[in-house]
C-alpha cells in the first residue's frame, strides 16, 4: 500500500500546485474548483492507504519489496463478486433522478423505484450467495 499511497498523494498535490498556477494564471473560479476537486480525489485515498500502511505497522507486501521473489505474491488474491444485473438497475435509478432534477419531479417516482428495487436486489444477492 505504500506505493499506491504515494501516487495518490502525489497526484494531490500534483493537482494543487496546477490549481493555484492555474487560479494566479486565469482567475477562473469554475476551473479552479475542478481543480480543488482534483485535489481532494487524490488526497483522500492517498491518505486512506497511507493510514492503513501505517496501522499495518510499516508491513510492506510483497509488491512493496524490491527483494520479494515470485513465489511470495502467490496464492488466493481475493474473492471476486459475480456478474450481476443490480449495478445497471440502480445507474438506471440515478439517470432517472437526474431526469427528474431537469425535467420535472414526477421523474422521481421511476427513479426512487429503480434505486429501491436495486437496493433491495443487491441485498437478497449479497444473502444467497449467487444470482436473482
Amino acid at each position: 500500500m505504500k506505493k499506491e499511497s504515494i501516487l495518490f498523494l502525489f497526484l494531490g498535490v500534483f493537482w494543487g500546485l496546477m490549481g493555484v498556477v492555474y487560479w494566479f494564471w486565469s482567475r477562473d473560479v469554475t476551473g479552479a474548483v475542478m481543480l480543488a476537486g482534483s485535489v481532494f480525489l487524490g488526497l483522500i485515498p492517498g491518505l486512506y492507504l497511507y493510514y492503513w500502511y501505517r496501522r499495518s505497522g510499516y508491513h510492506l507486501r510483497a509488491e512493496d519489496r524490491p527483494d520479494a521473489s515470485i513465489e511470495e505474491g502467490a496464492g488466493v488474491i481475493d474473492a471476486f463478486p459475480d456478474n450481476s444485473i443490480w449495478p445497471m438497475i440502480f445507474a438506471i435509478g440515478c439517470m432517472f433522478g437526474v431526469l427528474a432534477l431537469v425535467f420535472g419531479t414526477w421523474l422521481a417516482i421511476p427513479a426512487i423505484a429503480f434505486g429501491l428495487s436495486a437496493m433491495i436486489g443487491f441485498t437478497a444477492e449479497s444473502r444467497r450467495g449467487g444470482n436473482i
